[in-house]
């Protein structure tokens, strides 16, 4: 059984006092089910040190949402995959919607901070997933294929072990609509059979693919319970301990 992976992306929010609050409220609250559920917290950069500091000897590991795809150099306003690596960041979000459909990164841009983050050791938590005009004209599995062919280019099968793919439907994310159970496990049956074709069927088995897109307690066993779904990436509800506890609890409910 893939052990389930529950990660918080914080986005742009909180301040140094209340992330690193959060931070100790989540590791506090989570420390039973930590044993049988990993558990990933994605701060904005500016607090990565002191949520570092503030989950240190705990469970809960510590991972970043962005990075450049250069070595460090003139790149003004830019984070390196090596910087993350020197804080000893253990992960990376990349290919997220935000980024590519509000800030405009092309899957190239995501490619190349693939291969980085995988070259500094990073594990990379790859985002992919559809507009809702794309859902309705049923394209999904055409945007899926499109992604992950992008954003794994040059990925070799070693690498692979230090990848981790989050399904999330652009329509479902902060809008309240979330993906329904058979969809979500679709979609996530889709990408488990391109990384069979692409890959191994070794690899597709391993591979941890998380659903996100207003992942909630109310709703967090029946899609955790599918079958290829391994875990959520949670943006709004992983803001409170009351929220994300819970979720990364049912991961470990059914871990059972």
């Amino acid at each position: 059984m893939r052990r389930y992976l529950i990660a918080g992306n914080w986005k742009m929010n909180t301040n140094r006092d209340s992330a690193v609050s959060l931070a100790k409220s989540i590791a506090d609250g989570s420390q039973a089910a930590a044993e049988s559920v990993d558990v990933l917290v994605c701060p904005p950069f500016p607090y990565l040190i002191p949520v570092q500091d503030a989950v240190s000897g705990t469970q809960v590991t510590v991972g970043a949402q962005n990075c450049y795809f250069e070595e460090p150099g003139a790149f003004t306003g830019e984070v390196a995959a090596e910087m993350l690596a020197d804080l000893g960041v253990q992960s990376v979000i990349l290919g997220h919607s935000e980024r590519r459909h509000v800030l405009g990164e092309t899957d190239e841009v995501i490619n190349r901070k693939t291969l980085k983050s995988l070259e500094k050791g990073l594990q990379v938590v790859l985002c992919v997933g559809e507009l809702l005009e794309e859902r309705e004209a049923e394209k999904t599995n055409d945007v899926l294929d499109e992604q992950m062919a992008g954003g794994l280019a040059n990925v070799s099968a070693e690498q692979m072990a230090n990848v981790v793919i989050a399904y999330e439907p652009v329509w479902a994310i902060g809008t309240g609509k979330t993906a329904s159970p058979e969809q979500a496990d679709s979609a996530h049956a889709h990408l488990r059979k391109w990384l069979e074709s692409h890959y191994t069927s070794e690899i597709a088995n391993g591979m941890r693919i998380l659903y996100g897109g207003s992942v909630k307690p109310a709703n967090a066993v029946e899609l955790l319970s599918q079958e290829n779904v391994d875990g959520a990436l949670v943006g709004g509800a992983s803001l409170t301990a009351e929220n994300f506890v819970p979720i990364i609890e049912a991961g470990a409910s059914l871990s059972k």
